[in-house]
């Protein structure tokens, strides 16, 4: 197994293990740890590389099933709280369009892909949304944008002494799923310079569905917005829910693997479910 980098235990019941929560990176990290824990143990994580997550998840559920444990995958804000959004605004206004901006803010998915290339000694990735077209979409139009048209992804780099920026700039730009998408940007920087201007970590984002109800094609529009101060505190707070969950799920005699789409509100809670009928229904 490669050295893990962060792993938390997050709860033990009679000095067993009820969920481990992996909090590595997408690029390199979870696709070889995440299933090999997870034949052993119950994991959460928050693995966001949207373009293979068809195949993290087979290979997640091999593993849970051979393994008889249970593991989420995909959980904090997008994949999350995003992907639920997606999937309620479509059902409820099934005759629309949905976008999705972020930004503007570091990306902890992709700023660990850019750190992960030979040559970086410091990374980080800004995600900026275009304007132009959130304001569009904000204003009811329907427009099917591709993810260029949505946001730019701006890289500053500390790069390691003696690299050649050239490779490691082109080696950024084609990176499938994570840059080769988009319009690039990648800025190089000295160490003291990035330690003063880029080590915050703000970020948010949009889910905005536009559409039609009725038989007069009413124009109507849902929105869902995210502005964080600090992403990696919101997306632990946002993972801890679905550990609960797996939990739950697991003494009721479930396996294998499972996403955000999976669970009910309800095993988030701390709540009793008669307290979130009295309190929140």
């Amino acid at each position: 197994m490669q050295k893990l980098t962060y792993m938390i235990i997050l709860q033990t019941t009679n000095g067993k293990i009820d969920v481990l929560m992996l909090c590595n990176g997408s690029a390199t990290d979870l696709p070889s740890q995440g299933p090999e824990l997870a034949s052993m143990f119950c994991t959460i994580d928050s693995y966001d590389n949207h373009g293979e997550m068809s195949n993290y998840f087979a290979a997640m559920n091999e593993a849970t099933t051979k393994g008889g444990t249970l593991s989420v995958i995909a959980t904090g804000w997008d994949p999350g709280i995003f992907s639920i959004n997606r999937v309620l605004f479509e059902s409820f206004l099934a005759d629309g369009t949905t976008n999705f901006f972020y930004g503007p803010g570091v990306s902890q998915g992709h700023s660990e892909a850019v750190r992960a290339v030979d040559g970086v000694k410091k990374g980080v990735q800004y995600t900026i949304p275009v304007d132009e077209n959130l304001q569009k979409v904000q204003n009811g139009e329907i427009l099917d944008l591709t993810p260029r048209e949505k946001q730019l992804r701006h890289c500053v780099i500390v790069a390691e002494e003696g690299a050649d920026k050239g490779v490691i700039e082109k080696t950024i730009k084609e990176m499938p799923n994570y840059f080769e998408p988009y319009n690039t940007i990648v800025d190089f920087v000295d160490e003291e310079e990035f330690i003063k201007n880029h080590s915050s970590m703000p970020h948010g984002g949009f889910v905005i569905r536009t559409g039609f109800t009725g038989a007069e094609r009413n124009p109507e529009t849902m929105e869902f917005s995210l502005k964080l101060a600090k992403n990696p505190e919101f997306t632990a707070s946002a993972m801890l829910p679905y550990a609960r969950a797996a939990k739950r799920m697991y003494d009721n005699g479930d396996r294998g693997a499972k996403t955000v789409f999976d669970i009910a509100p309800a095993l988030l809670s701390p709540k009793s479910h008669s307290e979130l009928v009295k309190e929140l229904l």
